[in-house]
């Protein structure tokens, strides 16, 4: 049977034929429905391709839900589930990275919660986009919660072997994730040899504050930055604004 891309990944692929992109992470356990909606709004008017939504604890039942519906009302821009478990889908998202965090040390989130979501996602008639999840020191919350190993800032050949592995076994991007709010972000040193060794996009995400940081990581090889905690953290939403556009510059030029 032949491959047929859905919509959502169909346009990821054509926009980064031609551009970075920057997607925005929001937690349903950090935003409200208002809140959300209104980042959203202004994510679009910026520039921004995307919206994700998820996150480590809580996102999930009415409280994902009602992030969804409020993001669809107020912006036209794809919305991706970035769950947590099997409990982090909701039936209003358009796509959802359907992960695999490979370098876990527990097989429930390798391939235990992906079978316990899948009739899920299959009865809402979600857009699956598989995907390869490394977890890269130090982690944070998510290396916790997900039993990951993570792997060294100062090896990264391991994210390599792992990242193309991962496109072998028929994932069709890669994410590289210090974690929500890390004190640094996944080192150029490593992406840029992620991104010389596979042939699928290369999302980075975790702990890129700042225009600089985000512009090291495109210039060694991301495809797709992805950013949220500084975002939900700026403390209004003007400041909001200000850093949001902030870090699209940086991704964009």
């Amino acid at each position: 049977m032949r491959l047929q891309l859905g919509k959502v990944e169909t346009y990821i692929h054509e926009k980064i034929e031609t551009e970075k992109l920057h997607f925005v992470l929001l937690d349903p356990d950090d935003v409200t429905p208002e809140e959300a909606a209104r980042i959203a709004k202004m994510s679009e008017e910026i520039g921004v391709d995307a919206i994700m939504i998820g996150g480590s604890t809580g996102a999930e039942g009415d409280v994902l839900d009602g992030v969804v519906r409020a993001i669809k009302e107020s912006s036209s821009l794809p919305t991706i589930l970035f769950p947590g478990s099997h409990g982090g889908i909701s039936r209003y998202a358009d796509s959802i990275f359907f992960m695999s965090l490979l370098n876990s040390t527990n097989p429930f989130f390798i391939t235990g919660s992906q079978a316990l979501g899948a009739f899920t996602v299959k009865r809402y008639g979600i857009e699956p986009i598989p995907m390869a999840y490394l977890i890269v020191e130090p982690g944070e919350t998510v290396g916790w919660i997900g039993d990951a190993k993570p792997i060294p800032r100062h090896k990264p050949k391991i994210a390599a072997a792992y990242a193309l592995a991962g496109q072998y076994l028929g994932m069709r991007m890669v994410y590289l994730e210090a974690g929500s709010g890390a004190p640094q972000p996944v080192p150029p040193e490593m992406i840029a040899l992620v991104k010389r060794v596979i042939d699928v996009p290369l999302i980075v995400g975790g702990g890129i504050r700042s225009a600089e940081q985000a512009r090291a990581a495109v210039r060694a090889g991301a495809d797709i930055i992805v950013t949220g905690t500084a975002i939900e953290k700026a403390g209004s939403l003007e400041k909001a604004r200000e850093k949001l556009v902030e870090l699209n510059r940086g991704i964009k030029g």
